[in-house]
């Protein structure tokens, strides 16, 4: 499995429309509205490099109002939950001295 986030730039005008065709694609597992730099994040989860590939350079052209992307590949996830059980294991903690 094949985790990224697609930040996207779009025109101020088509936000709304490109996060709702973005939701259509398969793979795109989430789209959110966001504040700060970019306009769009999108979630894609896929089976393969490959897939991603073809989602970035075929699919996400053709959606009209994007002006920019910037694609991060997720190596690793890290969540409480995967720390909390680590730490269950008998990892532990160590505190600052």
């Amino acid at each position: 499995m094949t985790t990224a986030m697609v930040l996207m730039l779009c025109e101020r005008t088509a936000i709304v429309s490109v996060a709702q065709a973005l939701a259509e694609i398969p793979g795109v597992a989430e789209v959110y509205s966001v504040s700060g730099r970019y306009d769009l994040v999108a979630i894609v989860r896929l089976r393969n490099e490959d897939d991603l590939a073809d989602l970035v350079t075929a699919k996400l052209v053709q959606v009209e109002g994007i002006t920019r992307t910037e694609t991060l590949v997720a190596f690793r996830a890290y969540s409480s939950r995967d720390l909390g059980q680590a730490f269950g294991l008998g990892f532990d903690r160590v505190e600052p001295s």
